[in-house]
């Protein structure tokens, strides 16, 4: 509820271009206890001093010589955006009254007036605009709630799954038949977070996973998670995309690259290990109040196996990966080597796009 003291706090502007009308209100509103009053006999004046001093109130005069009450109300409309016009209209004309509330004044007296009746209507009036104020204030606060809130599910789910969680979908799973999965790990970063402070330590793997991101960004590779100093995203989900395999190959050489300029800038010596497979995965939500979109299946433990096995500044990938880039890129053909669970697997590594 607004309180007493809420309204006679309020800021009111008297305006008419009559000196004698002005003091006889400005008279009236102080008896009543009104402590905030301003007033001018220049209707020009109007729009600058409600920009500036945001009234609660105004009691507008309709005819004035030189700029009557409708062409002030006009002005007033293009400053409050939020549509409401704070003006109680004062006029001696019956058939204004109508006009004024088309135009947007929230109420009118007559003259001459009827002093009960102003202090009446200005009461009336203010409590309203100042109940108004706080509900817009409450509804603003919400809205730049739901905006951060709205920032925060995308920082962790994609936006068309995001859209699919507030539409009311509990259960969000989807399959998708050929995606390729990558896996970039720091190469020697543990050891490294025993010689240095626990701070220096999250600032390097931030800004080193934030060119990731960049990256991911840049490529249309969906983010998934860090585990350590590990890296995963994958291309081709949530909407599918015919060169996935590409766009994690690009991926792939953009660490590698970033990483060297990373390491001339920052005089540190920092290699990856990147792992890339393709395949079929299942996609999807879990958790109800931490929610982490994730994958399964085979695809991923083998992008996996890709990186772990591999060799420090180099990109290995499986005989899957290698059928859909062997005419754009240059590999080595590494050999097989043991999977867990898969046994013997010709793998690859990438160098550069031909």
């Amino acid at each position: 509820m607004i309180s007493a003291s809420d309204i006679l706090n309020a800021k009111i502007l008297i305006v008419d271009d009559q000196e004698a009308n002005v003091l006889l209100l400005e008279r009236v509103l102080r008896n009543a206890g009104y402590a905030s009053i301003g007033s001018t006999t220049d209707p020009r004046q109007v729009s600058a001093l409600h920009g500036r001093d945001r009234y609660d109130l105004i009691l507008l005069d309709l005819q004035m010589p030189g700029m009557d009450g409708f062409a002030v109300m006009e002005g007033l409309n293009e400053i409050e955006k939020d549509g409401y016009l704070p003006v109680l209209v004062i006029t001696a004309q019956p058939e204004h009254k109508l006009r004024a509330l088309k135009a947007g004044a929230k109420d009118f007296v007559s003259k001459p007036f009827d002093l009960v009746e102003v202090q009446a209507r200005v009461h009336n009036l203010l409590e309203v605009r100042l109940l108004h104020r706080r509900m817009k204030g409450l509804y603003d606060q919400i809205v730049a709630e739901q905006k951060v809130s709205e920032r925060l599910l995308l920082n962790v789910l994609p936006q068309v799954i995001a859209k699919r969680l507030k539409a009311g979908e509990t259960t969000i799973a989807d399959a998708f038949p050929d995606v390729t999965v990558l896996f970039a790990d720091l190469v020697g970063f543990t050891e490294l977070s025993t010689q240095i402070p626990a701070t220096q330590l999250v600032s390097l793997l931030n800004d080193i996973f934030s060119i990731f991101d960049l990256l991911a960004e840049q490529l249309h590779l969906e983010k998934l998670k860090t585990i350590g100093d590990a890296y995963m995203a994958v291309a081709g989900l949530p909407e599918h995309r015919e060169d996935h395999a590409g766009a994690a190959a690009e991926m792939g050489l953009g660490i590698q690259g970033e990483l060297s300029r990373f390491n001339l800038l920052r005089g540190t010596n920092f290699t990856a290990r990147v792992g890339l497979h393709t395949g079929p995965v299942v996609a999807g939500v879990i958790g109800r109040s931490k929610f982490s979109y994730d994958l399964w299946g085979d695809t991923a433990n083998v992008a996996s196996r890709m990186e772990s096995q591999g060799v420090a500044g180099g990109i290995q990938v499986s005989g899957a990966t290698y059928e859909r880039l062997k005419h754009k890129y240059a590999f080595l053909e590494r050999g097989s080597i043991p999977i867990k669970g898969k046994g013997e697997m010709k793998t690859y590594l990438l160098f550069r796009k031909e």
